[in-house]
């Protein structure tokens, strides 16, 4: 695997040296995407396919574990019909008959929970208030937790359910490939970020700065979305997408689209939101935006005169060398960083300057993405039962067990290291079981 070479800066954290977040940019982009992460051991598991080393089993779904003499190795559920659907569309669910394996070990490797937004309510932690009415999926819909609970019901231990990293700034797919298919906004900090209500939120919940933080926040403010208020400038200088159909260049490998993206006024991906998005506002003038916002909403809560006011206000600071505005002290902090000044972070500029208009407004709703917490592993990617023993022949990885042990990152991620959990738990967890079995 090979990374991009410009280095990301999330999470850029609290209020002070001492507190959370990343003082240094280190978040990496895989060149190719998730498929160039796949790519290598897709081609080994191929390779063990054609020498008869190893076989896929399509349409089974587990719904049993079992065990032998003490030791877990038995694997039981059912085969699904053939299914023709299209990619992101449910696929039947008609049984055809029941299915039985065994082995010497078995490896869970099934996600977490971010598809099952029932199980997300019911695991939704006390200190990040009450869960939202209405939330996006940032993985399919068979990310849903039924395997954590398969094997918590053959006796493993399932630690901090209530460790979770959700997203603040996910926007509905116009052109869906799952349920409720969400996409986050990976932002520079430029955008003015408010609330239902349209109040900027308060210091550092600043673009990419503190995603735990604004969760909680948001949740406390009894509206269950936020808004992003910019224009066609910073948009199309600072407004990242997560995942790969959203970064073609990215996952084709094309150095020359890649650089073809940074002299675009907007990237296209971005440009088909803006130009088909439910969530996406874009209007000329000020008073049009807002009879938009309050459109899209319904609830009519954004007042055009208070609006102009915080926007203005923030404007005035752009020109000012002494600014009390912190969001414009972390502006030209960002571009401090070459990485950032190149691709990723607008030059201060008024956000109602005509020049760098059209006014676009984002509503922002909360993505499920990854469970922190999951099936208590030594580290030998062994599971654990609740004693703290090993349970014989039961191994988990990657998300199903919390990126390694149940939940290595605590409460808080700083974005970049789920993938080496995943890589390096399901290494740990593959040689343990061989060594097991030889």
């Amino acid at each position: 695997m090979r990374i991009f070479p410009v280095v990301g800066w999330a999470e850029r954290g609290g209020y002070d040296a001492t507190g959370h977040g990343n003082s240094v940019p280190r978040f990496h982009i895989t060149w190719g995407t998730g498929p160039g992460v796949v790519a290598p051991f897709e081609r080994r598991v191929r390779e063990g396919v054609a020498k008869g080393l190893v076989q896929l089993r399509f349409r089974h779904r587990v719904t049993g574990l079992a065990r032998t003499a003490g030791a877990l190795d038995t694997v039981t559920g059912e085969i699904l019909e053939p299914s023709g659907a299209e990619r992101g569309t449910a696929s039947s669910r008609e049984v055809t008959a029941p299915f039985e394996l065994k082995a010497q070990a078995v490896i869970v490797t099934s996600g977490g929970i971010g598809g099952n937004h029932d199980l997300v309510r019911a695991q939704w932690p006390e200190r990040l208030g009450t869960p939202p009415a209405k939330m996006l999926s940032g993985v399919p819909a068979h990310v849903d937790g039924l395997m954590l609970g398969i094997a918590e019901k053959a006796g493993a231990h399932h630690i901090n359910r209530d460790r979770m990293w959700h997203y603040t700034e996910g926007i509905e797919n116009w052109n869906p490939i799952w349920s409720r298919h969400g996409i986050r906004i990976l932002p520079g900090p430029s955008s003015l970020w408010l609330d239902a209500r349209g109040k900027r939120l308060p210091v550092p919940l600043f673009p990419g700065f503190d995603t735990l933080g604004t969760l909680e926040h948001i949740m406390g403010s009894g509206h269950g979305y936020t808004w992003f208020v910019l224009n066609q400038r910073i948009i199309g200088k600072e407004f990242a997408l997560s995942g790969s159909e959203q970064n073609p260049d990215l996952t084709g490998k094309s150095v020359r689209d890649v650089i073809g993206r940074a002299r675009a006024d907007v990237p296209a991906p971005v440009k088909a939101f803006m130009d088909h998005g439910a969530d996406f506002v874009v209007e000329k003038d000020l008073d049009a935006l807002v009879r938009g916002m309050n459109a899209v909403t319904g609830d009519g809560l954004i007042d055009a005169a208070e609006l102009r006011r915080e926007i203005t206000a923030r404007d005035r600071e752009i020109a000012n060398p002494f600014t009390k505005d912190l969001q414009v002290t972390a502006i030209h902090g960002a571009r401090a960083y070459l990485g950032d000044r190149l691709i990723r972070t607008a030059k201060p500029h008024r956000i109602l300057d005509p020049a760098a208009g059209p006014l676009i407004a984002v509503r922002l709703n909360i993505l499920t993405r990854k469970s922190l917490g999951g099936l208590e592993t030594d580290l030998s990617s062994r599971v654990l039962t609740a004693e703290g023993t090993p349970l014989p022949g039961l191994y988990a990885a990657g998300e199903a067990a919390g990126f390694g042990g149940g939940g290595v990152h605590g409460y808080r991620s700083l974005e970049g290291t789920f993938l080496g959990g995943c890589i390096f738990s399901g290494r740990a967890a593959g040689r343990a079981a061989a060594d097991a079995v030889t």
